[in-house]
């Protein structure tokens, strides 16, 4: 009977140190698991942690690279061009081994239509030119800015765009620019910027004002301003009035050419070369043209 009562005992200390074991062995288990836990939350807030300073440099280095863009671009801005980069300007539509292109817009810039060419531009990472009116820029300073901003080139177009103003004389051309690079500059807040190039309303040839125009391209070389017109267009300002007929006039005034400035319009009413654009990048990038604007020649 004792002997019995022994062995009862024993086996209940048995299974109590098994209990106890058990109880051990769950008590690690758990303790591991939230040492476990804390350390996989810890690890996933340093990796975001890690993830986080890794955009924030990126983003530094965008954003040193976008000043480091700007101040290159002021520069060229304010200096004189020289006769290398005239050259460069004049000859745009031969010099070049490889298939590009220039987007042109005259006219601008307006609230109606501008906009909505930026914000397309942006998207497709493409940097055009604007031949801007000296009187859209003095009322709409905000776009000329974020044309800048953008990395587009902002030339002359003069400032009334009526052909009985500005061509009178050579003077009356130049007295034209000037105007319109005042405000440009205004817009900009950077009485430092020059564009140096000049489109002339109509282009620089033929027309009935074609002996003034002969005249004033070399008057405006010998003050520093180099002329640019174009050799594709969408003839959006000639009575094109469909997307098909807006794309099939640039195409066929492209035709083979290897260098391509195209001239289209971002006045207040040529919302249909906004809602053509898509299509015309399109195309050009199907025919491998590389987009380019006035600074990547400077």
């Amino acid at each position: 009977m004792l002997y019995s009562y022994e062995l009862i005992e024993v086996r209940k200390n048995v299974n109590k140190k098994k209990i106890i074991f058990l109880i051990l062995i769950i008590l690690i288990i758990i303790a591991l698991s939230v040492f476990g836990a804390i350390k996989l939350v810890e690890y996933n807030k340093q990796k975001e942690l890690d993830v986080k300073i890794e955009q924030e440099n990126l983003q530094e280095q965008k954003r040193i690279e976008e000043e480091r863009i700007k101040e290159e671009k002021r520069l060229k801005n304010s200096k004189e061009f020289t006769e290398e980069q005239k050259q460069s300007i004049e000859n745009i539509y031969h010099n070049s081994n490889e298939k590009r292109v220039f987007l042109t817009f005259d006219d601008g810039p307006t609230k109606s239509v501008t906009p909505f060419i930026l914000d397309l531009l942006k998207q497709e990472n493409i940097k055009a030119t604007f031949f801007v009116l000296g009187n859209k820029a003095k009322s709409n300073s905000d776009l000329i800015k974020r044309e800048f901003e953008e990395g587009h080139y902002i030339a002359n177009h003069g400032y009334t765009h009526k052909y009985s103003q500005i061509y009178q004389n050579p003077q009356t051309v130049l007295d034209e620019y000037n105007y319109t690079e005042q405000c440009i500059q205004e817009a900009l807040e950077n009485p430092d910027y020059h564009s140096r190039i000049f489109r002339f309303p109509g282009g620089s040839t033929g027309g009935y004002y074609s002996t003034i125009k002969r005249q004033t391209k070399q008057f405006l070389r010998e003050n520093g301003i180099v002329s640019l017109d174009w050799n594709a267009l969408s003839k959006d300002a000639e009575g094109a009035n469909t997307k098909e007929q807006i794309l099939e006039n640039i195409k066929n005034t492209i035709g083979n050419k290897q260098s391509v400035v195209i001239l289209m319009h971002d006045s207040s009413d040529k919302i249909l070369t906004y809602e053509t654009l898509p299509d015309v990048i399109q195309y050009l990038r199907e025919n491998n043209y590389e987009f380019k604007n006035i600074y990547d020649i400077l």
